[in-house]
């Protein structure tokens, strides 16, 4: 299973349906029948149809004898509503080799829909934001709604700078509906600020978890001599030498992400650091948590 998550062999496949679809199989083949994650096949419940429900899962049978439509419903199935923020900032092009920081993330966000809309038919929904909204997929299970999220992926290109407040105060405006908000950024701002930008999410009866995407490098950086370091963002420049990689910057980014880490829990959120070189397993795990704990 694990070859399917590995983010270099999934850099090679060019289409995001597919690329989901291989991993969030492979993952799920894995948890088949799994007593934590509701992926028994024990009968629980029948729901009437409505327009847009995959007509894969309606009870013929049923159907054949009283001419009414209706779904089989499995235990640990309950609609619920899955939101991903994507990051579409300048710093999420970076990397010291494939993928980008941006691909990497596009593969969790495709990864999470396929998961939520074909595996638990759950609602999803998406916000593509750097310093303004570029994009807002209004959370659907509606028939094509895959096909808008993953054209949603596609078209999120890295520019400008990031800025959290403003694409979580459309979050608040649009969507009243409680579920389940997935924050995908390299959070290159003072986490006390991030944090407060993001809690009223979670004010709002939320599970929010943060997934914190860098590229390996970006924590320990290798330098074979004196190098110019450039903000992707700010475009502001810094010489550095190998020692200071080695000591100041190390301590600084691992303080960093202690400091996020520590203030996002603190506010009764969840949070994952994630490298770009890292199988997918996390990110499934951690979503497939929060669906099963607000069902």
């Amino acid at each position: 299973m694990q070859r399917f998550l590995d983010p270099a062999v999934l850099a090679g496949i060019s289409s995001l349906d597919l690329l989901a679809k291989t991993v969030v199989d492979g993952f799920v083949a894995g948890l088949h029948r799994s007593p934590d994650f509701g992926f028994s096949q024990e009968f629980a419940e029948y729901r009437a149809y409505t327009p847009g429900d995959d007509l894969r899962h309606v009870d013929w049978n049923l159907f054949a004898r009283t001419e009414r439509c209706y779904l089989k419903r499995y235990r640990g199935e309950t609609n619920s509503q899955l939101v991903v923020l994507l990051d579409a900032s300048n710093s999420m092009q970076y990397t010291s080799g494939p993928p980008k920081k941006m691909d990497y993330a596009r593969f969790i966000a495709a990864s999470l829909f396929y998961l939520a809309i074909r595996n638990q038919r759950d609602a999803a929904g998406l916000i593509v934001f750097d310093d303004e909204v570029r994009d807002y997929v209004r959370p659907s299970t509606r028939q094509g709604q895959l096909a808008r999220l993953f054209a949603g992926l596609e078209q999120a290109e890295p520019r400008a700078r990031t800025d959290f407040g403003k694409p979580l105060r459309h979050f608040q405006e649009l969507l009243h509906r409680r579920g389940i908000a997935i924050v995908i950024s390299d959070f290159y701002e003072e986490p006390e600020k991030i944090v407060r930008a993001i809690e009223p999410l979670r004010f709002h009866g939320n599970d929010v978890v943060l997934f914190h995407i860098l590229d390996p490098e970006e924590i320990r950086p290798v330098l074979k001599g004196p190098a110019l370091l450039v903000d992707l963002e700010t475009d502001q420049k810094i010489e550095v030498i190998p020692e200071y990689t080695k000591t100041t910057y190390r301590v600084k980014m691992e303080a960093h992400i202690e400091q996020l880490r520590s203030r996002t829990r603190g506010a009764g959120m969840d949070y994952r650091l994630l490298l770009t070189d890292q199988p997918l397993d996390e990110a499934l795990r951690e979503y497939l948590s929060l669906r099963q704990a607000g069902n």
